[in-house]
């Protein structure tokens, strides 16, 4: 069965970091371009930071650059979100989704999400 899988989040205090990572089990994440987005309570899902299918293109959302670094790591089959400077408004439930290239609209897969609470 062919999924993604997030883990990495958590409650942590403002300014601290965290690491997400989407895993994908029976498909190769290096055939896809990979994306973050988040959805807050009340809030609609926004976007967050897209990585190409080799890797030499990542998009940031405007809130998010210069604290937040996607990688990916082939042999692995993994993604990453390094969040570093967390601030109360990244609080949300974060999801990684699987589509053609960062600016297509269609997911042809998306995890389940994890919640990353920022709050002192």
């Amino acid at each position: 069965q062919s999924q993604l899988v997030e883990s990495g989040g958590g409650l942590v205090q403002p300014g601290e970091s965290l690491r997400l990572s989407c895993k994908a089990s029976g498909f190769s994440l290096g055939s896809y371009a990979i994306a973050w987005f988040r959805q807050a309570p009340g809030k609609e899902r926004e976007g967050v930071s897209c990585i190409s299918k080799l890797g030499g293109t990542r998009e940031y959302a405007g809130a998010v650059n210069g604290r937040f670094t996607i990688s990916r790591d082939t042999a692995k089959n993994t993604v990453y979100l390094q969040m570093n400077s967390l601030k109360p408004e990244d609080t949300g439930i974060y999801y990684c989704g699987a589509k053609e290239r960062c600016g297509a609209a269609k997911y042809d897969y998306w995890g389940q999400g994890t919640q990353v609470t920022v709050s002192s």
